[in-house]
């Protein structure tokens, strides 16, 4: 898989799987048009972590939370294998309340190894099934950068 290209050693990792009755190319583009916005938890937990700055007017409610605003928010596209998987990454101290982005380039996350950070892949993989249907994959991988940083991750 691509994402081990990036981060092949982590200290946490979530996987969730899905079969689909749509093609390859079909399931694929409805990840690359996926909407976060439309989940309940996902909206939840932006909640919750848009709290100490509410009565700011810094937080804005969502109306779409897709790639675009996902990329804009501090992540990057690593890599693309079209119709097969797209690895994102993002690195920053999460455990802060306004998770402590710290906007790199592509080329530098593989690499970056800052103290006090924690880096995070998550990619998506779309495979063939019998039948015209496909597998939709999704990984998230968390390695932190120092000892003092996966604690504080440990603790999120």
């Amino acid at each position: 898989m691509l994402i081990d290209q990036f981060l092949p050693d982590y200290d946490v990792v979530e996987h969730h799987e899905i079969e689909v009755d749509a093609p390859v190319e079909r399931a694929y583009r409805a990840v690359k048009d996926l909407d976060l916005a439309r989940s309940p938890v996902v909206m939840a937990l932006l909640f919750v972590r848009g709290l100490p700055t509410m009565f700011t007017g810094a937080v804005k409610p969502k109306r779409r939370l897709g790639l675009d605003e996902i990329v804009a928010s501090g992540f990057v596209v690593l890599a693309e294998e079209p119709n097969l998987e797209l690895v994102l990454g993002v690195v920053g101290k999460f455990w802060k309340p306004t998770s402590g982005v710290h906007r790199i380039e592509a080329g530098e996350f593989a690499g970056f190894d800052t103290p006090g950070f924690a880096k995070g892949a998550w990619n998506f993989v779309v495979s063939a099934r019998p039948g015209g249907r496909s597998k939709v994959e999704t990984e998230t991988r968390v390695a932190s950068t120092d000892d003092d940083a996966r604690r504080k991750f440990g603790w999120y």
